[in-house]
């Protein structure tokens, strides 16, 4: 085994499954390993995925899976026309949902959310809200954390949260947004997810968030192959970028890096009982 770095990291939000790994994966988790990442976190997108990611997860001791709907695909999900959906088949999913989140593989329920930007009616929107919340209850049920997708609603996530309390907390993936948001989701018992966003000096508002935000409360992510970091764009984003997000970190904050890696390493441990 080749030499792993001094300094452990985990990756809470990876979709390593995904088929634009499938020439390379045993080298992408390699080269990870070797940066120092000895967990990574591989969310749950829609119904069709799970039984894989299952496999891949009992494959690989330094994978650990999730599963969830993800408002992107919420046609997918119900496999009907958005505006003609019966709530029966929303049970039906929520269900099928409930029985695998119960599995020991399973560490988190998600990736879900809300997603205005992709919602294209109002119909569609309330379909997500009302998934959103099933998530919430299943989440409770099963006694473990959210991972949270957010694209302009962080409102109305926190309006789903006054309906139905979640217990366990969870990640908001991808967190971008204010002080006050942050604090709004923390107080939930929610981490924050930073990921290569902070690397770009124009996203000022996520950095100045993640500067104030006290380590105990966030966790790393790559959100790999997607979202790629500063000087990155246009290439895949891998497992093992994760470092170069707690480097920036640890600048904007000015504290040593093996401090980043120590509380961030705890908090998704603590999160997902890893």
């Amino acid at each position: 085994m080749p030499h792993k770095s001094i300094l452990s990291l985990i990756d809470s939000h990876c979709h390593l499954d995904f088929d634009v790994f499938d020439g390379d994966r045993e080298q992408v988790l390699l080269e990870a390993f070797q940066k120092g990442v000895n967990h990574i976190v591989v969310p749950g997108v829609y119904e069709e995925q799970w039984a894989a990611l299952e496999l891949l997860v009992a494959k690989h001791s330094q994978l650990h899976g999730a599963v969830g709907l993800h408002p992107f695909f919420i046609k997918t999900h119900l496999n009907a026309d958005t505006h003609s959906v019966a709530v029966t088949d929303i049970g039906n999913i929520c269900e099928r949902l409930h029985i695998m989140a119960k599995k020991d593989w399973v560490k988190a329920i998600g990736e879900c959310g809300i997603d205005v930007v992709v919602a294209k009616s109002k119909n569609n929107l309330k379909l997500q809200q009302e998934i959103f919340e099933q998530h919430i209850v299943i989440a409770n049920q099963v006694k473990k954390p959210l991972i949270i997708h957010h694209r302009k609603s962080h409102h109305l996530i926190l309006q789903a949260f006054k309906r139905n309390n979640p217990l366990y907390g969870g990640v908001v993936h991808a967190f971008s947004g204010s002080t006050e948001d942050a604090q709004a989701y923390i107080q939930h018992g929610f981490k924050l997810g930073c990921g290569g966003t902070i690397t770009y000096e124009r996203a000022a508002k996520t950095r100045q968030t993640f500067t104030s935000v006290t380590m105990k409360n966030i966790v790393l992510e790559t959100d790999s192959p997607d979202m790629p970091l500063s000087g990155y764009q246009g290439k895949r984003n891998e497992p093992s970028q994760v470092r170069l997000v707690a480097e920036c970190l640890a600048k904007l904050k000015g504290i040593p890096l093996e401090s980043v890696c120590v509380a961030t390493s705890k908090n998704a441990c603590q999160l997902f009982n890893i």
